[in-house]
């Protein structure tokens, strides 16, 4: 990065340079930082993926990433933590130096403190941080409660976007997208966009599409569906199989994609099925472009899936895991589709518009010490 200025050189750090959600929200952070003339740099603790960001060493804890993540950060002003393994991993670098470093929560601060002694190592590296900015308000009061952090160095600050990458498509728009990916022009379109893994449950999704794709028993017309799961990850072989037993000829998988921009512009509905969330970035991003989501209602989904208003969320007293309760949710998404997605751009555009969140960053940042 260079040496230090008296412009607050800024180091972002992330896990990875996978295109998720804590990554892509670094990405951006960095970008808009630089344009408004802040040194900013980004950097990955290890692993690969399809970002263009430097990675640091082998291994997100191994003691040659360490020490290339302490060098690193003697040439900033304040480092960014952004997410879950970048705690830790700045906790031990950092330890001892005048850099400091803030750390951004962007899960559920509970799924830490499952047992007494992880939550005393979170806390402990918790309080290392110069600051924590977590993702939700809600998440701010969790971390508080269960850590006894000091309220003044904890701030809500919301997941960012920039509207003008994400808008509601046009009529020809969404029949490009779908011809890009291979999908029916005039299907009713869902799409779940995640990583392939057990925490994002998208078996639990694909049963629920299979219930809305079912055919109506009382003989009816049914309209065509059409399910688009973009990601990869240790489950895609199963859940491969699973969509053609369920749904044949009815899922499309795409793999990881640079550009998630067609396959909002080419659906009609998002779907979330996790057990476990912060505030995701793709209902932020879908919100944007004016797609409504049915999803369950996990960690902070609330803060941007307003039951009713902006999209669905499952009945959770019909348990958890039921596709049933997902499938009712999608189909009160379909049935409003237009209003809710009107209602998820307009609450997007107005809380996480990223020149907002930059705002509240900048404040953030010029607060911590010199």
């Amino acid at each position: 990065m260079g040496t230090k200025t008296d412009g607050r050189a800024v180091l972002h750090v992330v896990t990875d340079p996978r295109r998720r959600g804590s990554q892509a929200f670094a990405h951006d952070l960095d970008a808009a930082l630089r344009d408004r003339g802040r040194p900013s740099a980004i950097v990955a603790l290890a692993g690969a993926g399809e970002m263009d960001i430097p990675v640091l060493g082998p291994g997100r804890l191994h003691p040659r990433t360490l020490r290339a993540l302490r060098r690193r950060a003697a040439g900033a002003d304040v480092v960014i933590a952004h997410g879950s393994t970048t705690l830790d991993a700045c906790g031990i670098a950092l330890a001892g130096t005048r850099t400091p470093f803030v750390y951004v929560n962007i899960g559920d601060p509970r799924h830490w403190a499952r047992d007494a002694l992880r939550r005393a190592r979170v806390g402990l590296m918790l309080r290392r941080a110069a600051a924590i900015a977590s993702v939700s308000p809600s998440g701010r009061e969790i971390l508080l409660r269960t850590y006894r952090l000091d309220p003044a160095r904890v701030r809500a600050i919301p997941n960012g976007r920039r509207p003008e990458r994400f808008t509601p498509a046009e009529v020809a728009d969404r029949a490009k997208a779908r011809a890009q990916l291979g999908l029916p022009v005039d299907a009713t379109v869902l799409a779940v966009v995640g990583a392939l893994a057990a925490e994002k449950r998208v078996a639990l999704a694909i049963e629920a599409f299979a219930l809305v794709a079912a055919p109506d028993p009382a003989g009816g017309r049914v309209p065509g569906y059409h399910l688009l799961v973009a990601g990869e990850g240790p489950e895609r072989a199963a859940l491969e199989g699973l969509a053609e037993r369920r749904t044949p000829g009815l899922v499309t998988f795409t793999g990881n994609l640079a550009d998630l921009g067609p396959v909002y512009r080419a659906s009609d509905a998002l779907v979330l099925s996790s057990t476990s969330e912060g505030v995701p970035g793709v209902l932020v991003e879908a919100g944007m472009a004016a797609i409504p989501a049915a999803a369950t209602d996990v960690g902070f989904v609330r803060d941007v899936v307003v039951d009713g208003l902006t999209g669905a969320l499952a009945d959770a007293g019909a348990g958890a895991g039921d596709p049933r309760a997902l499938a009712a949710a999608i189909r009160r998404v379909l049935t409003h589709r237009d209003a809710m997605g009107r209602a998820a751009r307009a609450r997007c555009v107005e809380r996480h518009a990223m020149e907002t969140v930059v705002d509240a960053w900048v404040a953030l940042l010029d607060e911590q010490p010199r």
